[in-house]
């Protein structure tokens, strides 16, 4: 059910920005892609998933938040022990694991940590992949044995890696089809909580994705990894540039209002494709008319809500199911969808702090943010959304603006 949203969200492609980068490229790359969360970046990341392995690539996509990590406390090693597991359950390999043996060394003070049985050798390869999903659930579900877990394993993260790089050579060679290089995708990281050090200044992002960018990097295969939003619009852009060779690629919003505050009817549309085809999933005959006159009392409902989303492929679906919610049967009226707006509306009041109310609407006025942790922090709760145009001379051209859900609020309306 896929919607093409390229020429309204200012006409970028994840398949030429990461899929060419990788196809032909002469060496492994490390590349970052950001987005607000819910910004559909998941589904662009399956795309560019589906045509690396049309082009011959093994690819091993994974969301990091599912089983492997906890966004309200994540570090490298989290991320380093998710990617192994990973691998070793989508490659496989041979029961001789050089991660395995890595872990055996390790057994004795595992298992007194996790308190059950650990073993790695002379065991098959399936076992040792339950063994080290035991390890990883352990890592998210328990705060307290995830910090002496991650003191155990720290110092040895560098053999680690040297051993899941010669599992990913033994394991690609032994593929019985014609796959090319191998690519990991770790998704969801850009829900990574952030946390800034009150003394250095310095963040959990920096930690990660600069501190141990060597590491980061020196997976024997082509990664892929999401970063929050508002790492992009930190003081270290420059450096994450120079690390990773190239710039971080963003999703931004599908457009459906102009800087001067015009509703965009091609970015609307689009949104209105989106749901008509989550309508047909669920009952195909109401999908078949458009504006989905069964389905909505009129097309200004629908609109409407698509305005109210300001582009955001998740919000519009939670405000399309807060409003079917408030009916007993179809179609879906214009009080239900305004009682919908309102619920979502005060979930967003809430995550203003009262100081914030003059900032957001300086970046209404002027479609323009600051590089500073207030509006960084902004854009990753969504109080503000990142939108992109091509300019005259054909370049993207990013501008900002605050959510329409914050806009109908009165301290907002106050503070303008």
């Amino acid at each position: 059910m896929y919607v093409d949203c390229r020429e309204v969200r200012g006409d970028g492609n994840i398949l030429e920005e990461l899929g060419k980068e990788i196809r032909f490229a002469d060496r492994m790359t490390c590349q970052l892609y950001a987005g607000h969360r819910g910004a559909g970046k998941s589904t662009e990341l399956l795309r560019l998933k589906k045509d690396l392995e049309d082009h011959q690539f093994r690819v091993v996509y994974f969301a990091a938040d599912e089983e492997d990590i906890d966004a309200e406390d994540t570090q490298y090693t989290d991320i380093l022990l998710a990617c192994t597991r990973h691998l070793m359950q989508d490659l496989k390999g041979s029961d001789k694991n050089p991660v395995a043996k890595w872990l055996q060394d390790r057994t004795r003070s595992l298992v007194a940590l996790m308190g059950s049985e650990m073993k790695f050798e002379g065991v098959a390869i399936e076992s040792q992949i339950s063994q080290f999903a035991k390890l990883t659930a352990t890592l998210k579900a328990s705060p307290n044995t995830r910090h002496e877990i991650r003191r155990e394993i720290e110092p040895h993260t560098v053999s680690l890696i040297e051993a899941l790089n010669e599992f990913i050579k033994e394991a690609m060679a032994r593929q019985n089809e014609s796959t090319g290089q191998l690519v990991v995708i770790a998704d969801s990281l850009d829900r990574i909580t952030p946390i800034v050090d009150s003394e250095s200044g310095r963040s959990n992002y920096d930690q990660i994705f600069i501190d141990r960018s060597e590491q980061l990097k020196s997976l024997n295969c082509h990664v892929v990894y999401t970063v929050p939003i508002s790492m992009v619009h930190s003081n270290r852009a420059s450096d994450i540039e120079a690390i990773y060779g190239t710039g971080t690629q963003v999703l931004p919003m599908v457009m459906v209002q102009t800087p001067d505050n015009q509703p965009y009817e091609p970015g609307i549309q689009k949104l209105k494709e989106l749901v008509c085809k989550r309508v047909d999933m669920a009952v195909p005959r109401y999908a078949l008319e458009p504006d989905l006159p069964n389905v909505f009392d009129q097309k200004q409902t629908l609109e409407r809500l698509c305005l109210m989303s300001g582009g955001h492929v998740r919000d519009l679906l939670l405000l399309m199911k807060a409003a079917v919610k408030q009916i007993d049967r179809l179609p879906i009226t214009a009080r239900a969808a305004q009682r919908a707006i309102s619920a979502e509306r005060e979930i967003y009041h809430r995550t203003v702090d009262d100081p914030q109310w003059p900032i957001l609407a300086e970046v209404w006025r002027t479609k323009k943010i600051r590089n500073d942790e207030t509006h960084r922090s902004l854009l990753f709760r969504r109080c503000i959304l990142e939108y992109r145009q091509i300019n005259a001379d054909g370049a993207f051209e990013p501008w900002y603006d605050v959510h329409p859900l914050i806009q109908g609020l009165k301290e907002f309306q106050e503070a303008l």
